[in-house]
This record gives C-alpha cells, sequence and structure tokens, in this order.
C-alpha cells in the first residue's frame, strides 16, 4: 500500500453531482452508526493497542477517536450557526495541534461517550431538517466556498468512515 492508500483508505471525499434524499438518508445512517462501529473495533484493545497507528507517523486510535470527537463537536456547531445565521463564516481549528492537546492522554472511551451523545443530537437534528434547512450554508474560510448542510452531511458521512477504515487498517497493519 501507498502513502495516499493508507492516508485514504476509502478515498478522498467526492461531491456527487446531485445530492438526493436517498443520499443524505445514507450518509446520516452512517452518522447515527459511527459510534456503535467504533465501540466495536475498540471494545477489546488494550492500552498497547489503542497506540498502534494506521500508517508511519499517523495518528494512533486514540488520537483519532479524539480527533473524531472534535472534529464531529465543531461540525454539530456549524450546523447550528447555518441554520440560525445568514451564511456564517464558521472558525477552522488546527486538528494536528488539537491532537497534542493535553485532554488527548485521557482514555479514548471518554471521546467514545461523548460522540455517543453528540451523534445522538446530531442524527436528531439531521433527520429534522426541511429542505430548506437543507440549503442553507456556510462559509468555510479555508477555502473560501460557501458549504449548504446538504453537502456537510455527506462530507461528514464520508469522515466516519473515513476515520473507522483507519481504526480498522490499525488493527491490521499494526503500525508503532
Amino acid at each position: 500500500m501507498n502513502l495516499e492508500q493508507l492516508k485514504y483508505p476509502v478515498g478522498k471525499f467526492v461531491k456527487p453531482e446531485s445530492i438526493t434524499k436517498e443520499i443524505i438518508g445514507s450518509a446520516i445512517s452512517e452518522i447515527e452508526n459511527f459510534p456503535g462501529l467504533i465501540k466495536i473495533e475498540i471494545q477489546n484493545l488494550g492500552e498497547t493497542d489503542l497506540q498502534l497507528r494506521y500508517r508511519p507517523e499517523g495518528w494512533t486510535i486514540s488520537q483519532v477517536i479524539h480527533h473524531c470527537a472534535d472534529s464531529h463537536i465543531n461540525s454539530y456547531v456549524r450546523f447550528k450557526l447555518a441554520l440560525t445565521e445568514d451564511v456564517p463564516t464558521i472558525k477552522p481549528y488546527e486538528e494536528s495541534l488539537w491532537a497534542e492537546l493535553p485532554d488527548n492522554n485521557l482514555s479514548p472511551v471518554v471521546s467514545l461517550q461523548l460522540l455517543e451523545a453528540l451523534h445522538t443530537r446530531w442524527v436528531y437534528l439531521l433527520k429534522n431538517l426541511t429542505e430548506e434547512d437543507l440549503n442553507k450554508e456556510f462559509i468555510h474560510p479555508e477555502q473560501s466556498e460557501r458549504i449548504s448542510l446538504r453537502e456537510n452531511i455527506l462530507i461528514y458521512g464520508w469522515h466516519c468512515q473515513h476515520h473507522l477504515a483507519h481504526i480498522r487498517q490499525a488493527k491490521e497493519l499494526k503500525f508503532d
């Protein structure tokens, strides 16, 4: 496997030409099932296993789970901002620096518990969005582009698949 395959085991996100209700529903299911799938993947892992990396110099399983909690909290807030403000500019954050903060030394189970609660609220919100809501947008300043909530649901459905694949890859390939 080359580095690109190790970084993107499910491929990079590709926005479909047309975003149908079925595609949105599938992405919401990915988001809904994600915490439970992580729980299954890590249930029998010891502390040493949680330090396995999905690629050389990549994050450990533990760091991936903490990252997902950070990322998904930010996404949830972005949805709420877009739903309550007129095309807000969201605040990006330095993922790699967040991954180095002291709370990442906690057990990943803490972040898994956070993901379980967060995803319960997030999925409830997503399942209750109207067509008008789905068309609302925010501006991501790093790319200087407008992102609709419809598209952001797909991005985070992909994000869940992406990092679940990282966890599975780390368990299989066992990079230290």
